[in-house]
């Protein structure tokens, strides 16, 4: 396991070993000897999520949750490999994908339309279905119950229409999926973190994501968790640099609404540059190469999303 964070609060995050280090967390709730994951990363996390819980002390039959904060495979790919040797464990997931949860076939052939075959083959595998009866839909205010303590499904639109974020009122954080952006590690400087909106097809919707995103600010969490990647602190900071740059990526979008077939390069072009530029003004050192080596996938999927949403906005 190539990383590994205790906050001391009842809240663990590792490594989802997903692509590479530190791109994907995995977090576990323990509660009185009880647990609950939160994303699953794919079907390679499971090894890590294993040796979670071996260097806790407890068995399989401890976990009594694996909850999804939408069905992105980077966040439910590994779901039906965990559901398979957590026995007593029930998949909670927003009513929008708990079908796809329970017969992954459309959802498998969505994200090969994005990726393609071979990169879904290789990252992802085999995406093994749940039955239906060990998922819980949560809908908007479900409140879920780990051995007394309360985790409580907030719906959060914008980046999908099937996410939810899990406010956790024991630690005063909330778990936030894509919601609250994406903040590598590799990017802190002096301690000071560098976040950014992801807009990944197909489903993102800026008015939606800004209202989400102001619905986590105004529970003032003391700390929110992103899958990618693990805690932020002083979160009514973060989140105004947040609002800022979706209202920035959306900006760049409209000024290529235009510009026809080259409308994608255009804009990720833009993009790109538009980010560089952030993280040198953030102070950050890295060397473009390596920038752009972390930060190329989500370049592309941002540009497509946005790309979606002109379309869509525009009834194409």
């Amino acid at each position: 396991m190539t990383d590994w964070r205790d906050y001391g609060n009842g809240i663990i995050a590792f490594d989802a070993a997903y692509v590479r280090p530190l791109l994907a967390a995995i977090h576990m709730v323990v509660e009185q000897g009880r647990v609950a994951f939160i994303d699953t990363g794919s079907r390679d996390a499971l090894p890590n999520a294993l040796a979670a819980l071996e260097r806790l002390g407890l068995p399989v039959t401890a976990v009594d949750y694996v909850i999804l904060t939408h069905i992105h495979l980077d966040h439910a790919g590994g779901a039906g490999s965990m559901m398979a040797v957590f026995p007593n464990a029930r998949l909670v997931v927003h009513p929008r994908g708990a079908r796809h949860m329970a017969e992954p076939s459309k959802l498998l052939a969505g994200v090969t339309a994005v990726y393609g075959a071979e990169y879904v083959a290789k990252v992802y595998g085999e995406i093994l279905p749940i039955p239906a009866e060990r998922i819980v839909e949560a809908l908007d205010g479900h409140v879920i119950d780990l051995a007394g303590r309360s985790l409580r499904s907030l719906d959060t639109p914008g980046h999908a229409r099937h996410h939810i974020c899990i406010a956790d009122p024991a630690s005063g954080g909330i778990f936030t999926g894509d919601m609250f952006g994406l903040s590598y590690r590799e990017l802190d400087v002096d301690g000071r973190p560098f976040i950014f909106p992801t807009t990944t097809p197909t489903q993102f919707e800026p008015d939606e994501m800004r209202a989400s995103i102001q619905r986590l600010l105004d529970l003032r969490p003391e700390a929110v968790y992103l899958t990618h990647y693990s805690r932020l602190t002083e979160v009514p900071q973060r989140g105004a640099e947040l609002l800022g740059r979706l209202d920035a990526m959306c900006a760049l979008a409209e000024a290529e609404a235009g510009t026809g077939e080259q409308r994608h390069a255009r804009l990720k072009q833009a993009m790109t540059g538009y980010l560089l530029a952030q993280l040198r003004e953030h102070g950050c050192c890295l060397d473009e190469t390596a920038l752009l080596e972390l930060l190329g996938t989500d370049i592309e999927l941002n540009t497509q999303g946005l790309c979606v949403w002109l379309d869509t906005r525009n009834g194409n």
